[in-house]
Parts: C-alpha cells; sequence; structure tokens
C-alpha cells in the first residue's frame, strides 16, 4: 500500500540532504522524525521531531518502529545493525544488503564487476602482506580508504609503489588502490524503484568538482545519446542487481 500523508517518515541521517528531504516531505504532508546523533542537525531542526542518539540506540530504534510508516536513510553510512533491527518490524528502504554493499568500495566495486560492468583497475589492500600484490600496478594511482571516504577525504595519490606502502601504512585502515582515469567528466544518474521493482531514472546529471568536493551538476548532460542510453542501462541492471 503506498505511505500516504500524514503519515510519519522516520530518516536516519540529518545532514543538508536530509534537511532538503524533510523540507519536502512537510510540504506534503508527511511527518518526520529524524535519528541523528548531532544535536545540531540541519535536518533535525526542520523535522515534526529529532531524536539526538546513536544509530544504534535500541530505545530510538524502537520509537522509529512505534511511530513511523516506513524509513530510509540520509547518507550510506549507516551502521548495518540499524537498518537489520528496524527492518524486522517496519519497511526499510534502502535495505541494509544495499547499504552494505555501497559503504565499502572494495564490496563495491566487487559488485559492479559481478553484474559485467566495468570499474577502474584496483586491487584492495587489506594487511600489509597485500602490498606484494602492487608489483603489476600501472601508475600514478590513488589509495582510498574502503570505507568512510568522502569529498575527497581518506585519499592519498601514489606515484610509486614505495609511495603506496607509505600510504597504506599511515592510514591503517583495508584501503583499494585504483589506478587512475583520465577523466572527460563525471556523469551519474540518480534512480527509483518502487516495491514492484518498476524503475524510474532522472535525466543523466553531468558534475563538476573543486578540490574533489561536488560544486556544479548540469542536467541535461553534455553526452551523447548513445553514451546516456549506456548509462542509463548500467544504473538499472545495478539496481536489479
Amino acid at each position: 500500500m503506498p505511505v500516504l500523508p500524514p503519515s510519519t517518515l522516520g530518516i536516519l541521517g540529518g545532514g543538508q540532504l536530509g534537511r532538503m528531504f524533510v523540507m519536502a516531505a512537510r510540504t506534503m504532508g508527511y511527518e518526520v522524525i529524524v535519528l541523528d546523533p548531532d544535536p545540531a542537525s540541519p535536518a533535525g531542526s526542520m523535522a515534526t521531531e529529532h531524536l539526538d542518539k546513536d544509530y544504534n540506540d535500541i530505545s530510538a530504534l524502537e520509537y522509529l518502529c512505534a511511530q513511523c510508516a516506513v524509513v530510509t536513510t540520509e547518507f550510506e553510512n549507516i551502521p548495518v545493525f540499524a537498518l537489520e533491527y528496524l527492518a524486522s518490524h517496519i519497511s526499510v528502504f534502502p535495505s541494509a544488503r544495499a547499504l552494505s554493499i555501497t559503504q565499502n568500495r572494495i564490496t563495491e566495486k566487487s559488485f559492479i564487476q559481478s553484474l559485467g560492468l566495468a570499474t577502474s583497475s584496483f586491487i584492495s589492500l587489506e594487511t600489509e602482506k597485500d602490498l606484494e600484490r602492487i608489483q603489476g600496478m600501472t601508475f600514478p594511482a590513488i589509495m582510498k580508504t574502503a570505507t568512510l571516504g568522502y569529498d575527497g577525504k581518506g585519499q592519498q595519490v601514489c606515484n610509486t609503489i614505495e609511495e603506496v606502502t607509505k600510504a597504506f601504512k599511515s592510514m591503517q585502515v583495508a584501503c583499494v588502490l585504483e589506478q587512475k582515469v583520465d577523466l572527460e567528466k563525471e556523469i551519474s544518474v540518480v534512480l527509483s524503484r518502487n516495491q514492484q521493482g518498476q524503475i524510474d531514472c532522472f535525466p543523466v546529471v553531468e558534475n563538476e568538482h573543486v578540490h574533489g568536493v561536488l560544486d556544479v551538476s548540469m542536467v541535461p548532460a553534455r553526452i551523447s545519446r548513445i553514451l546516456q542510453d549506456a548509462a542509463l542501462q548500467a544504473a538499472q541492471k545495478i539496481a536489479h542487481g
């Protein structure tokens, strides 16, 4: 059944994207409860109610289960436990499985490759012994933390094996070493899928970054129709995966 106003929606994460979600939802007549540990959460200040507790706080999760018709997330770095707990009581989108894939670069790239889609060449580095596998790597390459990196954080360009070794030892976490690709431009596809599996894609977006941070998004993307169709097909393949 559709979730219609004045139902209450729950959202885990309370940053600026969550704030836009809350504003749109409340304009449509929904109530919104935000769970975010930051007492100054941008989304929390606009919500019907703000729970400034840890994402894994059982009492907060139980409250969402009791009050909300459905729960979603603002970003991918929400603990999987929280989504699994909620999903045992109410509907949660995206699923815990989806987030477990997208919040880890090693898992994410392996998943995309399993669908027959191309990624940049990469090596997963989880222990110092894995450094033995970089002998055939083409440089320059980019070292990225497997989790929690965004907006250029947790990344370092490496031009030699020695620099890779130094970067990995300094990060002290599981990493991905990607071959650097000379990009002409970046595009992205946002899509939605209902519970019957029907998918609708938004127009392909062209993105420009400044110092590793998204600065401008343009619609429609300045690409050929062939490339646009390929991007849409790839996005739908990922969604069905």
